[in-house]
């Protein structure tokens, strides 16, 4: 896995499962001892600090389920709960480009991000092409009002600093694959 798709994968899953999800305790273990630095690609780490200080695991539970959980949620985490688009948009791309998708939605911002790191791993001749799609068609759009909105809701630091650290790595993401497809 390289470090496109390590970004990919641990914002996209940080965003799509609860804090309390077994799948998550590595994950969090490392950024409570301050280990994910070592492994980051990114020049964040001052950010990383204060994700690994805010980890409080009820803390962390309640805001993510008043953030994103169910029909009361704060902040939808959802695509079409901010544009006027179809999940089927979503749906039908990631079928394009021969992603397996399950019967969840496609275009929870987390899911999106993990998408992007399936493309990568799963890189085809066209990969930069398909990546470049995903962030301008389906996640970018939308992103930056998502992050904004999860800033001013959160009620724990970790969630508005994930938010900051998403919004440069999406940031930093999109300029990569500028990069690579010139």
């Amino acid at each position: 896995m390289n470090d496109f798709s390590m970004v990919c994968r641990v914002l996209g899953t940080l965003f799509y499962r609860s804090p309390q999800d077994a799948v998550l305790a590595p994950l969090m273990v490392l950024i409570t001892e301050g280990k994910l630095t070592e492994h980051w690609p990114l020049e964040q780490d001052a950010l990383l600090a204060r994700l690994g200080k805010s980890c409080v695991p009820q803390a962390l539970a309640d805001d993510f389920s008043a953030l994103f959980g169910g029909e009361t949620a704060k902040v939808p985490p959802f695509r079409s709960s901010w544009l006027d688009a179809p999940e089927s948009d979503v749906r039908d791309f990631l079928g394009e480009v021969g992603m397996p998708v399950s019967e969840s939605a496609t275009d929870h911002f987390g899911a999106l991000l993990l998408a992007a790191s399936w493309l990568e791993d799963h890189a085809q001749q066209d990969e930069i092409i398909a990546q470049s799609r995903l962030f301008d068609e389906f996640l970018l759009p939308w992103s930056d009002l998502f992050l904004g909105k999860v800033e001013a809701h959160a009620g724990t630091d970790f969630y508005r600093v994930l938010a900051a650290i998403s919004r440069e790595a999406l940031q930093a993401m999109r300029e990569e694959l500028a990069e690579e497809s010139e």
